[in-house]
């Protein structure tokens, strides 16, 4: 064991689904059913968010 702490996956920094870090507090949520768009909140992420059009889970933009 040499504690190199090195990890697997060769990271290359992204996020989950490939995205940055972190979006930032700009942005949209966006609908993928409608495409309704809505200003991103800060703190509060864009699945939690409900389409107000559709009901379908939003997405980040």
């Amino acid at each position: 064991m040499s504690g190199r702490g090195r990890g697997r996956g060769g990271g290359a920094g992204r996020g989950r689904m490939g995205g940055p870090y972190a979006a930032g507090p700009g942005g949209n949520c966006v609908c993928p059913s409608c495409g309704n768009k809505v200003p991103h909140q800060a703190g509060v992420p864009c699945t939690n968010l409900s389409c107000p059009k559709c009901g379908t889970r939003m997405i980040r933009e």
